[in-house]
């Protein structure tokens, strides 16, 4: 990881609102770097992040905006994370609902933990994430090899 981040940010319906106000929150830390997001999310974020530079005169971030979650949106950033292109994930995920994607959300964060991948469902573990030294640094995750599970002789009788 590169000392300017790429970071995700993902949020279901229900979490929008709080998305924003945590945008909002850290919005000096989030616009030293490029943010990836899903949909609605991506303009609710872009909207938020250019609004707090404006009114300080800061320069707002790059957000790249790929589909809305149950689009494909999921599948987008999921392959975005495979190719190396996502070092954070923020993901204010609803537990109290049930999502039309879901498969596709697990999916998502089953990848987020095989690259060793970063990754904040609430609020208190974002705030943590953006406030480390670690966040403003170069930074080189372990990847664990899985070679031996591609390789793996299977029987198949």
């Amino acid at each position: 990881m590169k000392k300017k981040k790429n970071i995700a940010i993902v949020a279901h319906d229900n979490r929008k609102k709080d998305i924003m106000e945590w945008v909002g929150f850290n919005w000096k830390e989030l616009a030293q770097h490029d943010l990836i997001c899903t949909g609605t999310t991506g303009k609710l974020v872009d909207d938020t992040l250019r609004a707090k530079c404006e009114e300080h005169g800061a320069v707002p971030p790059t957000v790249l905006r790929l589909k809305s979650g149950p689009l494909g949106g999921d599948q987008q950033l999921g392959a975005l994370i495979c190719e190396g292109n996502v070092d954070l994930l923020i993901f204010f995920w609803d537990p109290m609902q049930p999502q039309p994607h879901d498969v596709d959300v697990k999916a998502l964060l089953r990848i987020t933990v095989l690259y060793n991948i970063p990754t904040a469902s609430n609020r208190s573990t974002a705030d943590f994430m953006v406030s480390s030294h670690l966040f403003h640094e170069d930074y080189e995750p372990t990847i664990k090899d899985y070679a031996e599970y591609i390789t793996r002789d299977v029987d198949m009788t």
